[in-house]
């Protein structure tokens, strides 16, 4: 296989994907065999037929960002450098959804960003950003942000933190992942559709992942993706979960016994530091709730 071209795929939506090649082409390509294996982000080999083309072979991954529930699993990107979720303070965000993005970027050691747009809204966002104070004790970086109102600073500060990285953006609906793709990248949804038509999905672009270079060297790059709505993590062990919440995971080497849970065993070091009506906990009530519920319902499928 010495004679096998190189590229990156930029593009997927179902078993089609866009590769593109060192000197800037793209190249609509196939999996070989049934299953699709390639995602956004993936370095490939492939072979030239006709105007299209056949991957052949994946290189490996540095990572690889998913989630799974009971039916399927959806890979959202491979190889980044950070994952940044993009929440706002209206509409109000889910911090159910957040902890999950989290955990799962944790689980492949996968730096992650929260960017807290709308702080123009002044109310909303005292009480958005007062809700994120146990991330930014975490020492997770929490970025404000108020793109349609400070959209040129908010750039600069956006490409510093970003450069020579690839960062794929996630964020529920309104949050104003558009505006921050196409404040990075003028002309990138317009180019998202031109690629959809390419893969024969039609208008559906929300469906597909999509690359974006930010620079014209090709250092920075960006990743769209759809699917924050729902993340399952069925792909977490239930007694690796700790370790992937690190507010948790601080303290769970105090426990006397090596296979707490954390929820309700004599000797426990995570449930003395959780805050309380009367006490104050470098843990709080809110993430430990989370805790349990992720717990119960990872325990539950695996013994139905």
């Amino acid at each position: 296989m010495a004679d096998l071209d190189v590229g990156i795929v930029i593009a997927s939506h179902g078993r089609h994907c866009v590769v593109e090649t060192p000197d800037g082409e793209q190249v609509i390509c196939h999996p070989r065999g049934k299953k699709s294996q390639a995602v956004v982000g993936d370095r490939v080999r492939w072979q030239a037929s006709e105007d299209e083309g056949t991957i052949e072979r994946v290189e490996t991954r540095r990572n690889l960002f998913y989630r799974q529930d009971e039916i399927r699993t959806k890979s959202f990107a491979a190889n980044l450098d950070h994952v940044l979720i993009l929440i706002a303070a209206e509409p109000e965000f889910s911090e159910h959804q957040l902890a999950r993005a989290l955990i799962a970027a944790e689980a492949e050691r996968i730096a992650p960003i929260i960017a807290l747009n709308k702080s123009d809204l002044i109310g909303p966002f005292e009480r958005a950003w007062a809700r994120l104070a146990p991330y930014r004790r975490m020492h997770h970086g929490v970025l404000p942000l108020s793109l349609k109102a400070s959209g040129e600073v908010d750039r600069a500060s956006l490409l510093k933190l970003l450069a020579g990285k690839t960062t794929l953006v996630l964020g529920p609906s309104g949050a104003g992942k558009s505006t921050l793709i196409n404040l990075l990248v003028p002309g990138a949804l317009a180019q998202t559709g031109e690629i959809s038509k390419a893969l024969n999905s039609g208008k559906h672009t929300t469906t597909s992942t999509s690359w974006y270079w930010v620079d014209k060297a090709g250092e920075t790059a960006l990743i769209d993706s759809p699917g924050f709505q729902e993340f399952g993590l069925n792909h977490i062990e239930p007694m690796r979960l700790a370790s992937l919440m690190p507010d948790i995971g601080e303290h769970a080497s105090n426990c006397k016994f090596y296979n707490c849970t954390h929820l309700h065993e004599p000797g426990c070091g995570v449930i003395p530091q959780v805050e309380t009506a009367t006490q104050d906990g470098p843990i709080s009530a809110t993430r430990y709730r989370i805790y349990g519920e992720l717990f119960a319902e990872l325990s539950q499928r695996r013994f139905p």
